[in-house]
């Protein structure tokens, strides 16, 4: 998923919902973000990524389970 903005919308959607975590774009163009915070939160941003935003194209999300690491804040990250 990429598109111009996407990771700028996924930063504020999360703060927004007091999401805490990372979003960043990999070498492959595919987008990578980790969420932490209340489940119904989480979940709304799992939804947001894969509808996408405008000028954002989504062909695929994978949303893989992990232990929380015990994030604070919300930072777009650079590969």
């Amino acid at each position: 998923m990429q598109g111009v903005g996407f990771r700028f919308a996924v930063a504020r959607a999360a703060e927004t919902r007091r999401v805490a975590g990372w979003v960043c774009n990999r070498p492959d163009s595919a987008v990578e973000a980790v969420f932490e915070g209340e489940p119904e939160a989480v979940e709304s941003l799992v939804r947001l990524c894969g509808e996408g935003t405008r000028g954002a194209t989504v062909t695929q999300l994978q949303a893989v389970d992990e232990p929380p690491e015990g994030l604070s804040g919300f930072d777009i990250r650079y590969w």
